[in-house]
């Protein structure tokens, strides 16, 4: 397969969705209400304010992700602001930032102040090799991806879903930060599990899977 390389060092960590100063996604200032007007549990973090949400994110994030790390990130980087894309930056000790442009991430996509030299590489979808690894790297989660029938691994975030719930189909995972207290993955610790998981799809009927010959695509 021909998958791109990126510049990595040190560990590799993957993360998605951290949300920095999402006023709404924080429960204790969220204007967020379920339609029988009480504070949405399932859709918030457990926090009372902004500021310890913001803390905790970059306290997660700095206590395992070092300065020689990578740190390659899946989308909805920050909110609240264009100020908060650097606040969140300067904050971090590891410097190697691959970004992944997620739905929230419109300042770093249209490169407003050049903010996008403050990443090693800003895309909207990666296909890449790491350690003998291959990986489909997207915000959104896929139900099919190149590769799926030779146990490519897809990464992505997007749906912030729960522990429970973070496995799709086969090898494909959602590494949102609400998936996991708040902190981001070892890149070894994503293949260990990856290599127990058959390979499958998410879709009902998927060719890709039937190990028919001269099949390309």
């Amino acid at each position: 397969m021909k998958f791109d390389k990126i510049l990595t060092s040190g560990n590799v960590f993957f993360t998605s969705d951290t949300h920095y100063s999402h006023k709404n996604i924080c429960r204790g200032v969220t204007d967020w209400r379920t339609q029988d007007g009480e504070v949405p549990v399932h859709s918030t973090r457990d926090f009372n304010t902004i500021e310890l949400m913001n803390n905790a994110l970059v306290d997660n994030i700095n206590s395992v992700v070092g300065q020689d790390d990578t740190l390659i990130h899946l989308g909805d980087f920050s909110f609240g602001g264009f100020e908060n894309i650097g606040n969140f930056l300067d904050r971090l000790v590891c410097k190697n930032i691959h970004l992944v442009l997620g739905n929230h991430d419109t300042h770093i996509k249209y490169d407003r102040d050049g903010i996008q030299d403050r990443f090693l590489s800003v895309q909207q979808y990666l296909e890449v090799k790491i350690n003998d690894y291959y990986f489909v790297l997207s915000h959104y989660p896929l139900q099919s991806w190149h590769g799926l029938n030779k146990g490519v691994i897809h990464l992505h975030g997007h749906v912030h879903l729960p522990k429970n719930l973070k496995f799709g189909n086969g090898k494909k995972m959602d590494v949102g930060v609400d998936g996991n207290d708040l902190n981001p993955y070892l890149i070894d610790d994503i293949i260990k599990i990856m290599n127990k998981r058959d390979i499958a799809s998410d879709m009902i009927k998927d060719h890709h899977l039937d190990g028919l010959i001269g099949v390309v695509g």
